[in-house]
This record gives structure tokens, C-alpha cells and sequence, in this order.
């Protein structure tokens, strides 16, 4: 949904869910509706192709933000809360949510259930969960009671098989550590693909000094790099990022 349609694009609900290997599924709902945890869930079943919607998940590795415009003062309040599991991936989320330098609040769990001998039970029957997919996927929900078995069409997904997928892009962003420097390139591509794109995307982040080897494979030699993986043909952008032309050449839009 267009922020721009909004009551007041400034104030939205969101929920971030995080699998153990670091993936990242997101939503950001403008019109403050339900379900979300499950619909969450139910994409990542999906994505990674698991037996069935990793429920488990949740509280372990959510993380909410709600803003909303106090009727007295007219201000826009925000409550933020994280998984003391999550709390690290503050600063991806101030840059998927848009807040700025916002200091994520842990949130209350009950003794026990996030225990580490508990989930590890659930790796073997999820193994996929644990694997390192840098994923960064935006879930984008039209109808808040749709089934929750079905992904919506607007659901951003990485195809399985993209030689079979003619609409959507898979990208790559090649950084080295992280950094100031890394965090306003992260900001500043997020804001372009949101604003510029008209079909869905899917976009990993990559650290060179973490994965060499996909450095090597993709013919990285400078950070930052973008690389469109997909549609062919594979085109990539080295250095400089804020250029939204240039950026529209590569993906062809």
C-alpha cells in the first residue's frame, strides 16, 4: 500500500520476523489491521519451502513498532519492542521502518520460552530456518482476512527456480562490515527501490570479509556493489548508489 493513501502516512503498524540464521521477513500496514504474525509466518513457509508455518517463531524472533498520532498534541508517538533474540538487528530495522536512530525496547518474555535447548528442537524438523539465506523480504498484505494458508500475489519472494519467474528482481548488495558508511548505503538503496520499483524485489546483503566466495562468484572487487541477479542479463552498480537513473538502467525500468 501506497503510504500517500494513507489517513496519515506517518503513522502505520509494523512486524518483523526474524528466522535464526539472520532472514528477515517483513510488513508495514497503514491501516493497523491483524493477523500479521501469522500471515508472516505462513510467507516464510513458502519462501523456504518448510513443512508448515513456523510459529515457533513467534515471540522468540519478532520484532513490532507502532506509531500513532496522539490527538492531543498532534505528535506522531512511536513504541518499539524487539526479541531480546533480535535486539542486534536494531539498526536494519530503523532502516526498513524508517525510524531514523530509534532505540528498540526489549520486549517481555515469559521465563523459559525462548529457551535455546527449546528451539533447538524445532531445527531439525525446520533445518532451513538455520541456514544463512540473507534474506530481506517485504511482505505485502491487500487483504488483512485472506486466507492464511495462500500468499497473496503482492507477497515479495524469491523464486526457487528465476529462470521460470518473469516479473520481480533479485538483487545483491555486496558491503564490507558494517559501518556508518554501510548503514546510509543500506538507507539510501531502500529508499530508491521503494520509491522507483513498480514490480516486487528481493534483496540480500552480502559482507565480502563474512562470504568471499560469494564475492568471488558474483566478480565483486569493490563495496558497495549491487548486483541484479535476476532478470537476466546480470548488471551491477559499483560505488555510487545515489544515482536513480543509473539505478533504473540496471534494473531496466
Amino acid at each position: 500500500m501506497n503510504p500517500d493513501s494513507a489517513p496519515n502516512p506517518g503513522v502505520f503498524k509494523g512486524i518483523a520476523l526474524f528466522t535464526p540464521g539472520g532472514g528477515l521477513i517483513y510488513g508495514i500496514d497503514y491501516k493497523k489491521q491483524e493477523r500479521w504474525h501469522l500471515h508472516l509466518c505462513v510467507a516464510l513457509r513458502d519462501l523456504l519451502g518448510l513443512p508448515e508455518p513456523p510459529h515457533f517463531l513467534v515471540p522468540c524472533y519478532t520484532a513490532t513498532v507502532d506509531r500513532w498520532l496522539d490527538s492531543r498534541t498532534q505528535q506522531l508517538l512511536t513504541v518499539a519492542e524487539a526479541s531480546p533474540l533480535v535486539l542486534r538487528y536494531q539498526t536494519l530495522l530503523n532502516v526498513v521502518f524508517g525510524l531514523d536512530d530509534l532505540n528498540w525496547q526489549p520486549s517481555a518474555l515469559k521465563e523459559g520460552l525462548c529457551d535455546a535447548v527449546i528451539l533447538a528442537t524445532y531445527r531439525k524438523q525446520f533445518p532451513q530456518l538455520w541456514e544463512p539465506h540473507d534474506l530481506m523480504v517485504r511482505y505485502e498484505q491487500t487483504d488483512p482476512y485472506a486466507q492464511l494458508y495462500e500468499v497473496p500475489q503482492t507477497a515479495i519472494v524469491e523464486p526457487i527456480a528465476p529462470e521460470t519467474e518473469t516479473k520481480g528482481y533479485v538483487l545483491r548488495l555486496f558491503v564490507s562490515g558494517h559501518s556508518t558508511a554501510t548503514e546510509r548505503t543500506l538507507q539510501t538503496l531502500h529508499r530508491l527501490l521503494e520509491e522507483s520499483l513498480s514490480h516486487p524485489y528481493t534483496l540480500k546483503i552480502i559482507d565480502v570479509s563474512q562470504h568471499p566466495e560469494q564475492a568471488e562468484l558474483d566478480q565483486v572487487s569493490a563495496t558497495p556493489t549491487l548486483v541484479k541477479a535476476w532478470p537476466h542479463p546480470v548488471r551491477r552498480i559499483v560505488g555510487d548508489l545515489d544515482n536513480v537513473d543509473q539505478l533504473l538502467r540496471i534494473l531496466g525500468s
